[in-house]
């Protein structure tokens, strides 16, 4: 493994047990946000060989249900989903995966970059299902490593016109710089109908669509009140089971409320936007830290600090690969549970 972002999901399992609805049961290994450089490969894999940057899609169907046959394979309820209880994910030493949901990454994409592919997809996807386009106004609920990403993507499809709110006057400096025509602070106590209002005023005009990133009732309700009729909500943030939404205010003003659940088949054109340049994600990493050092990492991103917090996971003077009777002493010196030598789909 090379990096692995340290996601807000992740914290929730390490210090709750728990995230919406998915709850940790028995010990396992955290991490989705990865890339790596392959060591190994097994008999069939052709277009990945030893020495390969790449960067690690999560999920992985398990059987070809009814979701992955019409390619939503992250509503398939079987999937494997690295770094999500019960699945084990890619924070540690050495990791296997399904050679096909294992990306190379071009000689211009790093590997830290290469971390940050996964919410970057998040994003992509979430403005997919909002059908982002050129010349449309959007309002972006929350400035952290989502709505930044997505502030990204919809700059890279020419969106001019965004609105960005957070808590955090320092993210929504970060915004400014990345493009964000307009950036509101808001606390606890801020109104969403008034919130609305300043959005429409800054905007000069109702937003078509709101991405709402941080899972809270205020942005939640802003969006239904500030988007246009006939405008769209795209629930990109996860936190809270339920939420208090202005259905009638949706219904009268046909407002569509759509779900965006991490992605599908995004993984190229994430990978294309950053080869390109087209969207650029070093400013987001703030804060690394090596595998040892975790729960220092943990408690950076518990507390707030900074952005994107990554581990470098890549082993210091780590033995090559051992063979498989001496898969307990590899274990011991990696600081992984997993074994190269066994799958565990």
């Amino acid at each position: 493994m090379g990096f692995v972002g340290i996601c807000t999901a992740d914290v929730h399992f390490w210090s709750d047990g728990k995230f919406a609805d998915m709850v940790v049961k028995k010990p396992f290994v955290l991490g989705h946000e990865a890339s790596g450089t392959v060591v190994k490969v097994s008999c069939g894999v052709n277009h990945l060989k030893a020495g390969d940057k790449v960067t690690i899609e999560p999920i992985v169907p398990r059987e070809n249900d009814e979701y992955v046959r019409i390619g939503r394979y992250n509503l398939s309820p079987t999937c494997f989903q690295a770094g999500f209880p019960p699945d084990d994910g890619a924070m540690c030493r050495f990791y296997v995966h399904k050679a096909n949901y294992c990306y190379k990454l071009p000689e211009c994409v790093c590997l830290e970059e290469g971390a940050l592919v996964e919410p970057l997809c998040v994003a992509l996807h979430a403005c997919q299902r909002g059908r982002v386009k050129v010349g449309q106004k959007v309002f972006i609920c929350g400035a952290g490593p989502i709505g930044l990403l997505c502030l990204l993507v919809c700059k890279a499809i020419g969106v001019t016109m965004i609105v960005v709110c957070d808590m955090c006057q320092d993210r929504l400096e970060k915004a400014k710089c990345l493009g964000a025509t307009v950036v509101l602070k808001v606390d606890k106590c801020t109104c969403p109908m008034e919130l609305a209002q300043k959005v429409k005023n800054s905007l000069c005009a109702m937003p078509d669509i709101c991405l709402e990133c941080t899972s809270s009732d205020t942005c939640i309700q802003a969006g239904v009140y500030a988007v246009k009729p006939g405008g769209v909500v795209v629930l990109v943030g996860m936190g809270l089971a339920t939420a208090n939404v202005p259905v009638t205010q949706a219904t009268v003003r046909e407002v569509d409320i759509r779900g965006s659940y991490r992605y599908t088949n995004t993984w190229h054109t994430a990978i294309a936007l950053m080869a390109s340049k087209k969207v650029d994600v070093k400013p987001l990493i703030t804060h690394r830290f090596q595998l040892d050092q975790a729960q220092e990492g943990f408690e950076c991103v518990k507390k707030g600090a900074g952005i994107k917090v990554l581990l470098n996971c890549e082993a210091q003077q780590c033995p090559s690969l051992c063979p498989q009777q001496q898969c307990g002493q590899q274990q011991s010196q990696c600081q992984t549970r997993q074994c190269p030598q066994h799958s565990f789909f």
